[in-house]
C-alpha cells in the first residue's frame, strides 16, 4: 500500500523518524532520505546504487519485471514501428513529438551542423592508425570545447539548444573519421541531402575512386537501432554525465565523460563482446559444450548478449530488434556465413534451454545488434561507438534537466569507510 511517509526507527527503539515519500507518474515510490544523516548520524549504504533514486527525471520510464520501455510516455514499441531517429530525438530533448513544420526545422539545423571544423579534422593526425575508435571519439568530443566556444554557458538557453544540434549532428562525422584512418581512406565529408542514417552509411563506405549506393535496410536497420539505443533512465553513462555536468563542467566535457563510461565491456561495449564469445564458440556443434560452461558457476566462461540488468522478464527493445536482425540477414546475404548460422543456433538452443528459461537469460538487445552492425559490414571495434551516436542524445536531455533543475547540486556520493582509524605518524628510523 502506498504511503505518504515510513517511519524509521532505531533496532533498540531509542528515537524514530518520518521519512517523506515522492511518488512519480508510474513506478515504485521513492523514500526521501536528505535529512538521515542531519538527524541519525547515519548514512544509506546501496552498492551500485540498486535502490536509489538518484535524481528525479520525466524523460524515461523503465520497468524490468513487465519489460517497459517509455520514451516521454510513448512506449518504445510504438516509436519503433512509426517513429524515426530525429524524430525521437526531437520528443526526447524537448518533451513532445515534432509538428510538421518543427521537425523539418530540426531536421535542417542537424543537416547544417554536421561537417567538422577542419582544425579537428587535424586532429585525427595525432592518433595511432591502430587506435580504437571509442578512444579517439571520447578525446575528439572533448577538445569541442576548444573550438565552439559559442556553446559554453550552460546557462544560456539558446547556447544550449546549439550544443544540443551540433553534438548530435556532428558525432556521425567524428565517428566516420575514426573508421576511415582506422582503415587507411581518406575522410569522407557529410552529404546534407541525406538522412541521418543514410550519411552515416556513406561517410562509413563511400570511398573518392567509385559512387557509393546507400543500401535502404541498413539504413533503416541503424535507424531503428539508433532509437533503441537513444536512452535508457539512469544507466551507468548517463549518471556519469549528469556527475560530470553537476559540477558545472561544459557540455562537451560531460559527454566526453559518459563515452568514456560507455566503453566498458559491461556497459556499451556488451554486443563487442558477443561477437568474440561468438568466435571463441567457433561451430554450432560446440554449443552444447560451450552453453554447459555457462551454466558451471565455477567456470568463468559467460554467455554474453543474454539477461539484463533491469529487464527480469524480457528486454523490449531485443523483441523489436530481432525480426530486423533476421531481415537483415536476409537481404544482405549473409545468411550462409558460419558466424551467422552459429549466432542463430545459440539464440533457439537458449531459447528453448529450461536452464535459460528459468533464469530469464534471453538474448538482449546487445545479441542482434552486434550481428546486424557485423553484417553491415562495420568493424567491431566500431560497435560501441554505434551505441553513443544512439544514446548521445539521452545524454544530452539529461544534462539539459539536469541544469536547468532549480533544485540542482552538485553529485557527492558518501561512502562506508573501512580502512584503519586514526593513527600517529611515526619516524621511518623509529618504525619495526
Amino acid at each position: 500500500m502506498s504511503k505518504d511517509a515510513y517511519t524509521l526507527t532505531n533496532a533498540d527503539g531509542s528515537s524514530s523518524m518520518e521519512l517523506p515519500v515522492h511518488k512519480g507518474t508510474v513506478g515504485p515510490d521513492v523514500l526521501d532520505i536528505g535529512s538521515l544523516y542531519r538527524e541519525q548520524g547515519v548514512f544509506t549504504y546501496d552498492p551500485g546504487f540498486v535502490a536509489t533514486g538518484s535524481c528525479s527525471s520525466a524523460i524515461t520510464y523503465i520497468d524490468g519485471v513487465k519489460g517497459v520501455l517509455m520514451y516521454r510516455g510513448y512506449p518504445v514499441e510504438q516509436l519503433a514501428a512509426h517513429s524515426n531517429f530525429l524524430e525521437v530525438a526531437f520528443l526526447l530533448l524537448y518533451g513532445e513529438l515534432p509538428t510538421a513544420s518543427q521537425l523539418e526545422d530540426f531536421n535542417e539545423s542537424i543537416n547544417r551542423h554536421t561537417m567538422l571544423n577542419e582544425g579537428m579534422l587535424r586532429f585525427f593526425n595525432g592518433f595511432r592508425y591502430d587506435a580504437h575508435p571509442m578512444a579517439m571519439l571520447s578525446a575528439v568530443v572533448g577538445s569541442m570545447s576548444a573550438y565552439y566556444h559559442d556553446t559554453m554557458d550552460i546557462n544560456n538557453p539558446e547556447a544550449r539548444k546549439v550544443f544540443a544540434h551540433r553534438i548530435l549532428a556532428k558525432l556521425p562525422t567524428i565517428a566516420a573519421a575514426a573508421l576511415k584512418l582506422n582503415a587507411g581512406q581518406p575522410f569522407i565529408y557529410p552529404r546534407n541531402d541525406l538522412s541521418y542514417t543514410e550519411n552515416l552509411l556513406h561517410m562509413f563506405f563511400a570511398v573518392p575512386a567509385e559512387p557509393y549506393e546507400i543500401n535502404k535496410i541498413a539504413a533503416q536497420a541503424l535507424d531503428l537501432l539508433f532509437i533503441l539505443h537513444a536512452d535508457h533512465e539512469q544507466n551507468c553513462s548517463t549518471s556519469t554525465v549528469r556527475m560530470a555536468g553537476s559540477s558545472g563542467a561544459n557540455p562537451y566535457s560531460a559527454i566526453a565523460a559518459g563515452i568514456s563510461a560507455l566503453w566498458g565491456p559491461a556497459h556499451g561495449g556488451a554486443n563487442e563482446a558477443v561477437l568474440r564469445m561468438l568466435e571463441q564458440i567457433g561451430e554450432a556443434k560446440n554449443i552444447p559444450r560451450f552453453v554447459d560452461k555457462a551454466k558451471d558457476r565455477d567456470d568463468p566462461f559467460r554467455l554474453m548478449g543474454f539477461g539484463h540488468r533491469v529487464y527480469k522478464n524480457f528486454d523490449p527493445r531485443a523483441t523489436i530488434i530481432r525480426e530486423m536482425c533476421h531481415k537483415v540477414l536476409k537481404q544482405m546475404g549473409r545468411t550462409n556465413s558460419p558466424l551467422f548460422d552459429l549466432a542463430l543456433e545459440l539464440e533457439q538452443v537458449a531459447l528453448k534451454d529450461e536452464y535459460f528459461i528459468e533464469k530469464n537469460l534471453y538474448p538482449n538487445v546487445d545479441f542482434y545488434s552486434g550481428i546486424i552492425y557485423r553484417a553491415l559490414g562495420i568493424p567491431t571495434s566500431m560497435f560501441t561507438v554505434m551505441f553513443a551516436i544512439g544514446r548521445t542524445v539521452g545524454w544530452v536531455a539529461h544534462w539539459k534537466e539536469m541544469i536547468t533543475d532549480p533544485g540542482g547540486k552538485i553529485s557527492r556520493p558518501r561512502q562506508l569507510y573501512t580502512g584503519p582509524p586514526q593513527r600517529d605518524y611515526v619516524p621511518v628510523d623509529q618504525r619495526s
